[in-house]
Parts: structure tokens; sequence; C-alpha cells
């Protein structure tokens, strides 16, 4: 088959090589990916910020296809299946497991970075990591709904975000911030698209707001009469997380899952404490919330923005193209576009 590799760190390094077929184990699920999403945790695992393996390396955490094979001891899954993997490999037995939250397993790690991932016409997953999908929902939905969409998703809900709150979603235009917008919405919040250039289309999103960062202060303190966010979602990190405390009224809770801009913050602790507000750090999302995010798009529907679709061979330009100053929506790989 052909598939996405690198031996060493670096776009430059990655490849499309032919490797051979893999074959599930008695727990496993072969999958044929047609979609798969490109996030930043695959350029961080390409670019060495992680540490992948096996090496040489296919990354891909995010991606949708149809099952080829299941392993001998799987139940409920069966060859033709649409299916999504959930990003994660657990060992199911330590203490963040068993009180389901998979994403911190003690032993496990992003799929795609501590195992193979989806940047290939094959892949093989753990049949537990593997959920069955409704096709209806399009391939690059269903190829969002595992990274982009959960890990917004267990953000928001970790906040404990209520109906008729107020939140402001900064990079509202990116991979997360877009189903920020969205599932906010869905749960009767009153929503302020943040981005560096408006973007129409986030208000047939959901959003109540779409704003430049120049304009956010105002903007939230106009829609909440001075009351300022109940919540507001950034995963930028430093370049904005200062700024984005401010857009908080007391009580307020900063949601926090990504570092693009960078990793160190300075924080006046007074006004954390005196107007009691929350810092909370979330990473993906838990199998259960994934079930629960599978039914919200079946039934009340969600929506990728796609901006740029390559097929597998253009992988590089794909990865590189997530850092555009020009990017409009998501970046996808059509892994079955020749």
């Amino acid at each position: 088959m052909k598939a996405a590799v690198f031996g060493r760190p670096g776009i430059e390094n990655v490849g499309i090589v032919d490797v051979d077929a893999p074959s599930p184990g008695p727990h496993e699920v072969l999958i044929r990916v047609v979609r798969a999403g490109v996030n930043p945790v695959d350029r961080l695992t390409v670019t060495g910020a992680r540490n992948p393996t096996p090496m040489p390396h296919i990354p891909g955490a995010e991606f949708a296809g149809i099952v080829e094979e299941v392993g001998a001891h799987v139940d409920g899954i069966s060859r033709g299946d649409i299916v999504i993997d959930y990003p994660r490999v657990f060992c199911g037995r330590c203490d963040m497991c068993i009180s389901g939250r998979e994403m911190l397993c003690r032993t496990g790690g992003v799929l795609g970075t501590v195992s193979n991932g989806g940047f290939a016409e094959l892949a093989v997953v753990p049949y537990v990591s593997v959920m069955k999908v409704d096709a209806s929902l399009g391939w690059d939905l269903l190829a969002s709904l595992p990274v982009s969409a959960l890990t917004a998703y267990h953000g928001l809900r970790s906040s404990g975000l209520r109906a008729g709150q107020t939140v402001a979603v900064v990079g509202a235009s990116g991979n997360t911030g877009m189903f920020a917008v969205q599932l906010a919405h869905i749960m009767g919040a009153r929503v302020v698209a943040i981005s560096r250039k408006p973007r129409g289309w986030l208000m047939d999103m959901g959003a109540d707001a779409v704003v430049e960062p120049g304009s956010a202060m105002r903007a939230v303190a106009e829609l909440t009469g001075g009351a300022m966010a109940d919540v507001v979602v950034d995963p930028l990190g430093s370049g904005t997380a200062s700024w984005s405390l401010g857009l908080l009224g007391s009580g307020g809770k900063l949601v926090s899952y990504g570092v693009l801009t960078g990793q160190e913050v300075q924080v006046d602790m007074r006004t954390i404490y005196s107007r009691e507000i929350s810092i909370v750090g979330t990473t993906g999302g838990t199998r259960a919330e994934l079930v629960e995010l599978i039914a919200i798009a079946s039934s009340r529907g969600l929506d990728a923005r796609v901006w740029r679709k390559y097929g597998l061979g253009d992988v590089r330009r794909a990865l590189e193209d997530l850092s555009s100053g020009e990017r409009d929506g998501r970046v996808m790989l059509d892994v079955e576009r020749r």
C-alpha cells in the first residue's frame, strides 16, 4: 500500500512510499482510509516536537474510512462498515481509563504519534477505538469528528457551559474553532467568533457576532451589557492567552487546549483570584463524548468547512498549509485521490 512516511523529523522528509499492508491482530480492525483531517498534532509529530513511534513513521491522528477486515475477537464491527477512529491509544486498565478519561491514559498517547496513523491507504486500529458512523454525514465531516470537533466539544463540556451564557471563540475559523462555534450555539450559548479576518461563513455556523481581535473586547461588552464572557475558548497559547483573560467576566472560565503561538504566559494572579476566574486545561476528549458528538452531528447537524483538499501525494503541501495566513477552513487529505 501507499503511505506517507518519514524516517527523521521534518516536513521535507515526508515521502509517499510503498509499504507492506498491515494485518489486523485479534482485537484490531483494518480500515481503508478515505479521508483524513490534517491537524497541528500531525505537524508536531512530523517536525519532531512529539516523539513518534515506531520509526519510520506514518502520521495521521484523524480519519474516516471503510472496514476491510476485522480480527478474530472483534464483535459489532464488520467488513464494509463506515467508521472513524477514536484518536487515542489507551490501556483500559489504569485509573484514568477506568474513570472514563482515556485521553489521559497513564501509558497511552495520540494515535498517529505513539502508533502509525491514517495518512495511508490502510490503517490498523484497536477495535475499542473504532466508531461506526453514518456515511450520509459526508467524508469531510466524518474525518473532522475525532480531533477537531471532539477537542472543541470536550473543552466546552469541561467549562460547564450553560444555555444563555456567552462564549468567545479565539481562532474561530481554525480546525477546532469552527466546531466550538457550532457546538456552543447548539448548547444554547451566545457566540462571539474571533478571527484575524472576518469570516462571514461563521455566522452561518451559529455565531452571533464575527469580529477581528481588535474589536473583540467591544463586541463582547456590547453583547453582554458589560458583563463580558462566561467562557473563552483559546487554542492559540501565549500570543493570545493574556488578552483572552481580559474578555472574561467575573467567574468566567478560560478553556485552553493548544499552544500554537507559544507555551509560556505571564498572568496577573490578582485578576484570577479577585474575579474568581478559572483556567481549564483540556486535551482531546473521551470515547463517550465522541459517541455523543456523532449523535449531535446526526440529529442537529455540523459542518466542516474545507479550504483545501489534497491527494495523499501532496501531504507535504497539506502540512505546510496549516500555517498559511490565507487559510480559510480545514485542510484535508482525500486519500483515495490519485
